[in-house]
């Protein structure tokens, strides 16, 4: 029997809801459950994948093309599942998908209402695929009491009476605030965050508090009994200095006991935590330091870059050292021109993905200066693409060469995706279309060149991994830009699309096409990362 547990957020939005979710999945793995992750998004968009970075943060992609939230990244990171299509859906989405049916005359000329029809579907996407598993945890995007919301509370309500309540549990995230003139906690904000919930006919089985200190007994009991829960479902989300202590902190709290209990499950065994216990200690007592200088666009708000973080932090603990991350503005070095003053105590650079020309000048000025003063460097997706045209213009005698993304050009080293294959399908994209969903998205073959440094770094010359871009790579310049030094070590298996390059006589020196930190784990750190700090360590140790 499959059981779902879904989890939804009160008082105020950010409390973490995400990552509580995937701890809680972490800990029901740990103790031997098969869990599935899905997460429902308030928003009329269809997906993030048009959305700035700004309003969204980073866009998460799954192997089969999906433009996904965030959130789905810590899933992935937290429980080694990888996610589909199926796991994230939006109103957009939802209200999409029914007015098409409509369209279709699927039903038969009835007046098509959010009740039942938006509610269908939304109950349909929880369920859709589950059957394989011991647990499905469906995280509900947004704040208790915004509108937007309303029809996958009410969803959820409807699938408690559908499947009963020993198959459904719900767990409510609040917030605890601390108020220093009065010396105590205050549980107003929760009890007036529950009343919301019950109002849309849904009571919580389980509240997990945020807050910054233990939550004295008395609380405890005043919110349970305020909440009608148990005193030991009112679970302590206290807070962490890394979010892979939750999983320990959680289980010491007695939430997965918790879980279980209410399920009818046993729960009076340990799960096994050994692999997190690891992770912690080694983020809390790493053997060195290593500084990396991030040059992005979108540094503002650094959930743009929420996965290439923690992918970082993954190599750090692969090597053992904590790494330290420097956020540079790519503007910054067009508008000040302090790039080596600005660089100069960086073990490592790093140029990440992004759209536009805004700042692109300033991620060549930081290609130009890793490649020239043998600091390692690691270009993924338009930083790929922009060590291509550094290369182009410094060394290849094109100074005009440039990406066709900003504007057209008389050397298009970089230009527009028209068609690309994906299995036995051709896509095809056109200058001018909708941007939604038309990139190459999802995971796609690659193939190393044999003694390659990267082949060296994989271990292997046959990869898959996760792409979202618009442009490439034009490989009509290869020849010319190999005769510079700059070596093509990865391509489509047709040999039609650049994967990799590198500089086989730089310190190290590799930018890839595709996204290698949408499938690193604490647990599994990609081999990109990986190495790419070991490059760091060397860096630091030769200063």
């Amino acid at each position: 029997m499959t059981r779902f547990v879904f989890i939804t957020g009160g008082v105020v939005s950010s409390l973490g809801k995400g990552i509580a979710s995937a701890a809680l999945a972490a800990l029901l793995q740990a103790r031997g459950y098969k869990v599935r992750m899905r997460k429902l998004d308030p928003y009329l968009n269809v997906d993030p994948g048009t959305m700035s970075p700004y309003q969204h943060g980073e866009v998460f992609i799954t192997d089969d093309g999906a433009e996904t939230d965030l959130d789905l990244g810590h899933y992935e990171r937290f429980t080694g599942v990888h996610a589909s299509r199926a796991d994230n859906t939006t109103t957009g989405r939802i209200y999409s998908d029914v007015i098409a049916r409509e369209r279709r005359g699927d039903y038969l000329g009835g007046t098509v209402q959010v009740i039942p029809h938006i509610t269908d579907a939304i109950k349909d996407v929880v369920v859709t695929g589950t059957d394989d598993y011991d647990f499905v945890l469906v995280e509900i995007g947004g704040t208790v009491g915004d509108i937007e919301s309303l029809p996958f509370l009410e969803a959820i309500r409807q699938l408690r009476n559908d499947l009963g309540h020993a198959q459904t549990m719900c767990v409510h995230l609040t917030l605890l605030p601390y108020i220093p003139a009065a010396g105590e906690l205050k549980t107003k904000p929760t009890q007036h965050s529950v009343k919301e919930l019950q109002n849309v006919g849904i009571q919580p089985q389980m509240l997990l508090c945020r807050s910054d200190r233990p939550i004295p007994d008395n609380e405890r009991r005043k919110i349970a009994n305020f909440c009608n829960v148990r005193p030991e479902a009112v679970i302590a989300a206290l807070d962490v200095d890394t979010i892979y202590a939750c999983p320990i902190s959680y289980h010491n709290e007695g939430m997965d006991q918790e879980v279980l209990r209410y399920f009818g499950l046993p729960y009076d065994s340990k799960p096994d935590l050994s692999r997190w216990e690891k992770i912690v200690h080694a983020i809390r007592e790493p053997e060195a330091e290593v500084r990396v200088a991030v040059v992005g666009k979108y540094t503002a708000l650094l959930d743009s870059y929420k996965s290439l973080a923690e992918a970082l932090l993954h190599g750090g603990i692969a090597n053992h050292v904590k790494v330290n991350l420097d956020w540079i503005e790519s503007e910054e070095f067009e508008k000040n021109g302090n790039i080596a003053e600005r660089l100069k105590d960086a073990d490592a650079i790093l140029v990440p993905g992004g759209f536009g020309e805004r700042g692109a000048e300033g991620k060549i000025q930081a290609v130009r200066y890793a490649r020239e003063n043998n600091i390692p460097f690691l270009g993924i997706c338009f930083g790929m693409q922009m060590a291509v045209v550094e290369c182009a213009r410094s060394l290849a005698g094109l100074p005009k060469a440039s990406s066709t993304e900003f504007g057209p050009t008389d050397e298009p080293v970089v230009g527009l995706m028209t068609e690309w294959a994906r299995g036995g399908e051709l896509l095809r994209r056109r200058e001018g279309g909708d941007l939604g969903g038309t990139m190459r998205l999802g995971a796609y073959p690659a193939k190393l060149v044999p003694g390659s440094r990267v082949a060296e770094i994989y271990g292997r010359t046959e990869i898959r991994e996760r792409h979202r871009h618009r442009w490439e790579v034009n490989a009509h310049y290869k020849d010319r830009l190999e005769k510079t030094g700059l070596r093509f070590s990865g391509l489509s298996p047709d040999g039609v699309l650049p994967e990799v390059v590198e500089y086989p006589d730089h310190a190290w020196f590799v930018a890839v096409q595709y996204h290698p930190e949408l499938l690193s784990k604490p647990f599994d750190p990609h081999p990109l990362f990986a190495g790419f700090i070991g490059a760091a360590i060397k860096e630091a140790h030769s200063k």
